[in-house]
């Protein structure tokens, strides 16, 4: 019969762990937003800066590209700053999660938050 209460106490210890990490992973969503990236292209003519939650925060665009015959080249020059960013934005944020849930033996490829 207390065979029993020992599976209770075991099933409370993993709720009490999952509140816990409920609390981890909303301070992790807080910080993410925080923590900033910047991605350049033009070697570094153009920079663009983003959350590690992907918001575009800035663009600094250096105004020796402002050629009005080079307009496609600037435009792709900006369009790869921001997704040099964002790239960087995702695997700072990957990192960052990493960090919170080591030790939790997840399977292989299971990223959070779920």
């Amino acid at each position: 019969m207390m065979k029993g209460l020992g599976r209770l106490g075991d099933m409370a210890k993993i709720m009490k762990q999952a509140q816990e990490m409920q609390g981890k992973m909303a301070e992790m969503q807080d910080e993410l937003a925080r923590i900033t990236v910047e991605g350049e292209s033009g070697a570094g003519l153009v920079r663009a800066t983003a959350t590690c939650k992907g918001e575009l925060t800035g663009l600094d665009i250096d105004p020796s590209i402002f050629d009005p015959n080079e307009k496609e080249v600037v435009e792709d020059l900006i369009l790869a700053a921001i997704k040099d960013a964002q790239a960087k934005a995702s695997d700072r944020s990957q990192q960052e999660m990493a960090k919170l849930t080591e030790g939790l033996n997840l399977p292989e490829g299971m990223k959070l938050p779920f």
